[in-house]
């Protein structure tokens, strides 16, 4: 195979299931999101976010909004926990739709209940414990403030914690082949 197709990979063992992937996608409050700029960097930015039927939604403006426009692939990661033995996350490759105007936000099915999942979140903007929801009403405006739709077509998870029993079972299996 050759070296620079290669590609590490990470047991399927340790991968998020379905619903572990959506508490995770629902109960993170941020997810960053590494764009490619017209000189080659990456432009890498914490975003909040909504998770709707597996795509991701969020409102942004600035340097991501220009390079998504330019490049529409991107990385999103989302994870939980700092600690090696109890990290959680998801990495998401694919590409980014930005949003332009009130008829592309129109013809998306699923922007009015990423609206309402964000309000909700984020406690109506600023995540105030006692805020009631509300729907999110951000619009496109301006240059560069856009809603923008990121559809994966890969996706890396893992959860740590499942390695500790992992490797319980293979001492145990391996504690009851030993000859006596």
């Amino acid at each position: 195979m050759d070296e620079e197709a290669a590609v590490a990979r990470i047991s399927r063992k340790l991968a998020l299931t379905e619903e572990e992937l959506d508490e995770l996608m629902t109960s993170s409050w941020n997810m960053r999101i590494a764009t490619v700029g017209g000189d080659g960097r990456i432009n890498l930015t914490p975003m909040w976010f909504g998770w709707v039927n597996g795509k991701i939604y969020f409102t942004g403006r600035g340097q991501k909004v220009v390079n998504l426009r330019r490049n529409s692939t991107a990385t999103v990661l989302v994870d939980q926990n700092e600690r090696f033995p109890e990290l959680v996350g998801a990495m998401f490759q694919g590409t980014a739709q930005v949003l332009e105007d009130a008829a592309a936000e129109a013809a998306d099915p699923d922007l009015e209940e990423a609206r309402m999942l964000i309000g909700a979140k984020y406690a109506g903007g600023h995540g105030e414990p006692d805020a009631a929801p509300r729907r999110n009403e951000s619009t496109a405006s301006g240059d560069a403030n856009r809603w923008v739709v990121f559809t994966p077509d890969r996706l890396v998870s893992w959860d740590n914690p499942k390695i500790a029993a992992l490797q319980a079972a293979r001492a145990a299996r391996e504690g009851s082949s030993t000859p006596r």
